[in-house]
């Protein structure tokens, strides 16, 4: 095994609390075991505290390093935008050319990323489950990179004053209703520490629907936006793509989310499950959008209209649960919807480069963005603009499996 200077960190607030325990348990007497020398253990102490521990870890290391990491997906997000660009102009030259090579521990909610990289069994998989990242780093087992999701969130262009906010995810980049969820779930996170404050949070905003203007931009090689076709099981060119390949999208929406790295966001929440049974050959984000007026029977934007399409929009959120099932769901002539039959898919599953989402003003809830968790609001008149890439002017992250 190369050696190379070793990082422990846990957050022991995540999830339900028991990182350091865990760690105390199985990860530190693995790690004895193999005979591996650490060179720093730590547990985060605040929101943020994560990227500041790793890139301080990094300037006195210089070259590649390995961190076993013991949290969720959004203390990653903490150290991946800790060592973005913008984060490291003082010490850009130390680290810029660095790789940071991931051991995940998931003591998280979700574990979306871990659960991805390694697909569980059963829903309740016991401690040996957790430490499969842990055995692949002790045999020196395959590295694999990790595609970043780069959205810059912009000021409106007449503003005397312009700016712009970058964030960088590794699993999900969101609007709608998936960033109403997270957003409005974190004021239970003490009284529902589990996944069970999502499933709460989603039935407050399931009747919503949210007004933007969307452009889908197309992967560096591709000549267009793809679309996925459940009848011939594969990607086809976008038909509405234009000359450059970009393809525009009306609202309202009812659900729009983008994932790089992984199939799911739960255990069983398999949301974007092409990720790894159609897995992109290039870099690339996969995309479900669930718009309303591609029901049959969608008539105009009411009450009553968006209660009624709230029960279907739930029977997309369950076919997830069962597989990924909710990719080839389609409309019947009357609305209903159906597995069979020739109608209008009711989830538009797209993969491409990139996208941009440009909310309308009055529509205060379409502005909430969410980045592996993280939630940001875009500024009236503003937009988001979403990319996928492998870091060129920072570290690279790759992680043991």
């Amino acid at each position: 095994m190369a050696s190379r200077p070793l990082l422990v960190m846990y957050n022991p607030v995540c999830g339900d609390g028991t990182a350091e325990a865990f760690f105390n348990e199985h990860v530190f007497p693995c790690l004895e075991e193999a005979h591996l020398q650490v060179d720093q253990k730590i547990a985060t102490g605040a929101a943020g505290h994560a990227g500041t521990i790793v890139r301080e870890f990094l300037e006195q290391h210089e070259g590649d390093v390995t961190v076993i990491l013991g949290s969720g997906d959004g203390t990653l997000h903490e150290i991946i935008n800790g060592l973005s660009p913008e984060s490291l102009d003082d010490v850009r030259h130390k680290v810029a050319s660095s790789s940071v090579r991931l051991v995940l521990i998931p003591c998280g909610t979700a574990n979306a990323l871990y659960c991805s990289l390694f697909k569980p069994d059963s829903m309740h998989e016991g401690p040996a489950y957790k430490l499969k990242s842990l055995e692949a780093f002790i045999q020196d087992s395959s590295v694999t990179p990790l595609t970043l999701a780069v959205t810059t969130i912009s000021s409106p262009p007449s503003t005397q004053q312009s700016y712009h906010k970058v964030t960088t995810s590794a699993v999900v980049t969101s609007t709608a209703l998936h960033a109403s969820i997270l957003h409005d779930s974190e004021s239970l996170r003490k009284e529902m520490p589990g996944i069970e404050r999502f499933k709460v949070a989603a039935m407050s905003n399931i009747t919503r629907w949210y007004s933007s203007q969307v452009k889908l931009l197309p992967a560096p090689s591709a000549r267009a936006v793809e679309i996925y076709d459940p009848d011939q099981k594969t990607f086809t060119a976008h038909q509405d793509s234009d000359d450059h390949g970009i393809v525009d999208v009306n609202g309202p929406f009812a659900y729009f989310l983008s994932t790089v790295n992984v199939d799911r966001l739960e255990l069983a929440f398999r949301i974007t499950p092409l990720v790894s049974e159609l897995v992109p050959s290039e870099v690339s984000l996969d995309i479900v959008m669930v718009r309303p007026h591609r029901d049959p029977t969608f008539v105009t934007n009411t009450l009553e209209a968006r209660k009624a399409f709230a029960e279907k929009a739930t029977v997309v959120l369950t076919a997830a649960y069962q597989d990924g099932n909710h990719i080839n769901l389609k409309y019947t002539d009357g609305g209903k919807i159906t597995s069979e039959g020739t109608g209008p898919t009711v989830v538009e599953y797209i993969r491409c480069g990139g996208w941009e989402w440009i909310p309308d003003d009055i529509d205060d809830k379409a502005h909430l963005l969410c980045s592996d968790g993280a939630i940001f609001s875009i500024e009236k008149g503003g937009k988001a603009v979403c990319r996928a890439a492998l870091p060129a002017d920072g570290p690279r992250f790759l992680v043991y499996v």
